[in-house]
């Protein structure tokens, strides 16, 4: 180790070691030093965390953007699907639109899961950095063309590009673990599902208020402008431009990845070492990770929760929109967007107060399984709170909302500690990645099957069993209940260190 030392020395690597004081006075090199390469983005980034001190807001406010902005365009469109689908005039009949609403739900999702190992890979080879900016430049292009859709399969196409290009989310996971210091990790990990929750209820507040606008504020948009001919496009153009300000911010973000360069490798006598070192860690990384029970069904419970959860945010706007004859509330997207503001606020107030002592006091399993315990009598009640009418329909929808909403976001973050919690840091991205893949498929499925629960229940108003939408919530609770019962042991199993 001491011979190895004194090379790098003689090659002009900087060499930091832990024990400063002691290189100041004696002027010699320790023996358990950290080694620093000199041109490595890694390495600058663990050298700026060594004399980071305090809690790194600048690196939060980063990471809370950049997830937020490729958060809002995933479900931005459910306010106003049902509309886009009928103005297609691809449905031959109102209760066949639900049906291809949830193919253009499902692209999106379905896009992710086919590529999302392939993002973690390349960023893996090539850093975090480059794949943050690729995805939030796909939010920009593929998110103004799906406003832009004439057509059905236009809309399609371009909701499967823009899961398939962008792959920043298993990444930036892996990017929260690296850029902080070991004692705020934690904080950086609950940050991204606090901003992936917050975005996944703002933007479709977004998609509520904005869609439309010619016909909601015709004193500022005409119907000839380019909002009035495609009124789809100003969420969407929104969106895009918020991610467009997030890339440009991006190319500042402090790369994490480790590159010492081929030359460095060429002219160090253990590179072969350390290469067939990492190759074999790596096979042993996947089949432990396979191996590992409590992050395997983490993942999978993980799974089944988020099928519920994309379903319902489908299945919830389509019902709300829809006209009353039909089981609806006949609302616009304007009071659909009213609703999940309000459950945005009040979701962004509980993620920041009340989880962490939550989490503290009942751990995250049981804060979960509690959650989705509630959720299952709150969705019961959606049914009759749609009879309802006036100011009574508006407070106890939104009351209603805000729960689910509360609910859905700390079963994620819960089981998101789970998985982080349950393997080293170095295998943290292919966790992640694995996750991403899983859920992936799984809420591709929630949209197509939730909307086409919905057409079939619309067809059954007058069945003597579970009638209408009665069916629909039934399915949600069976879906829910699952997901429930995988909480318990012998299933779910927390990682003990």
């Amino acid at each position: 180790m001491f011979c190895r030392l004194e090379l790098i020395r003689e090659r002009s690597f900087v060499v930091v070691g832990i024990a400063e004081s002691t290189v100041a006075m004696e002027g010699k090199v320790p023996l358990l030093n950290k080694v620093y390469y000199e041109n490595c983005p890694g390495c600058r980034t663990e050298q700026r965390k060594e004399m980071q001190r305090g809690i790194p807001i600048r690196e939060l406010l980063s990471i809370w953007i950049v997830v937020l902005s490729a958060a809002l365009p995933i479900s931005s469109l459910f306010p106003f699907l049902y509309f886009m689908i009928k103005d297609f005039n691809i449905a031959k009949r109102e209760e066949d639109i639900g049906y291809y609403a949830g193919y253009v739900g499902s692209a999106f999702m379905l896009g992710r899961a086919l590529t999302s190992v392939f993002w973690g890979i390349i960023a893996d080879r090539y850093g975090r950095k480059p794949i943050i900016i690729i995805g939030t430049s796909t939010v920009v292009i593929f998110n103004t063309l799906f406003g832009l859709s004439s057509s059905f399969w236009m809309a399609l196409l371009t909701r499967f590009l823009l899961g398939s290009l962008n792959g920043l989310l298993g990444p930036i996971k892996a990017y929260a673990s690296e850029v902080f210091r070991k004692e705020h990790q934690a904080l950086g990990l609950s940050t991204i599902s606090t901003a992936w929750g917050i975005g996944l209820i703002i933007g479709p507040a977004m998609g509520g208020f904005l869609a439309q606008p010619a016909e909601k504020y015709p004193e500022i948009f005409s119907k000839d402008s380019l909002f009035g001919r495609f009124p789809y496009f100003l969420p969407c153009f929104c969106i895009s431009f918020i991610a467009l300000g997030v890339m440009i911010a991006t190319f500042w973000l402090p790369e994490t990845l480790h590159m010492h360069g081929e030359v460095d490798k060429a002219q160090d006598p253990f590179n072969d070492i350390e290469t067939a070192e990492k190759t074999e860690g790596r096979k042993d990384s996947w089949s432990s990770l396979i191996r590992n029970w409590p992050l395997m069904s983490s993942i999978i419970v993980y799974c089944v929760f988020s099928l519920h959860d994309m379903a319902y945010t489908e299945i919830f706007s389509l019902w709300a929109v829809s006209p009353r004859k039909l089981g609806g509330l006949s609302y616009t997207t304007e009071d659909v967007g009213v609703v999940l503001s309000i459950s945005g606020f009040g979701l962004l107030i509980f993620q920041l107060s009340l989880y962490p002592l939550l989490e503290r006091l009942l751990g995250p399993i049981m804060v979960s399984r509690i959650s989705g315990a509630l959720t299952i009598p709150l969705l019961s009640s959606y049914p009759f709170i749609g009879m309802l009418s006036g100011i009574s329909l508006a407070v106890l929808l939104n009351c209603a909302s805000v729960l689910k909403n509360l609910f859905s976001v700390s079963i994620v973050t819960g089981l998101f500690l789970l998985q982080n919690r349950a393997v080293e840091q170095h295998q943290r991205g292919a966790a992640n990645g694995i996750a991403m893949t899983a859920m992936s498929l799984f809420k591709a499925a929630g949209p197509a099957g939730g909307g086409a629960i919905f057409s079939w229940a619309q067809k059954r108003a007058d069945a003597s069993f579970l009638p209408g939408v009665q069916m629909v919530f039934f399915i949600l609770n069976v879906v829910e209940a699952i997901a429930v019962v995988m909480t318990f042991k012998p299933f779910l199993i927390e990682h003990q260190d």
